[in-house]
């Protein structure tokens, strides 16, 4: 069982989840990480962007400052040996 340190858990996560951005670039980043050793699980938060598809509903909202992309953020529990044993939905409000 290798040692990973926050590069490699980055990498790892980037290279199992990158097909969940159509993006050629999505833009992944390592929000925060947590060794659970107990568990001998990291719980990790990646963000990375897809196209934003959220269309206005009003006129109100036309005015609104409309973003070509957006940050989506996950939970991802990674084993020890790099593999995505978890991915789940991360609430950025808390």
């Amino acid at each position: 069982m290798k040692t990973m340190n926050l590069k490699d858990l980055l990498h790892n996560a980037t290279t199992q989840l990158r097909d969940l951005s159509p993006l050629e670039k999505p833009d992944f980043r390592l929000e925060q990480a947590v060794h659970r050793k107990d568990e001998k699980v990291w719980e990790i938060v990646i963000s990375y962007l897809v196209e934003n598809n959220n269309k206005p509903i009003s006129a109100v909202s036309t005015f609104a400052p409309q973003f070509p992309f957006q940050r989506i953020y996950k939970k991802v529990m990674m084993d020890e040996d790099g593999q995505v044993a978890e991915l789940l939905m991360y609430d950025t409000a808390g």
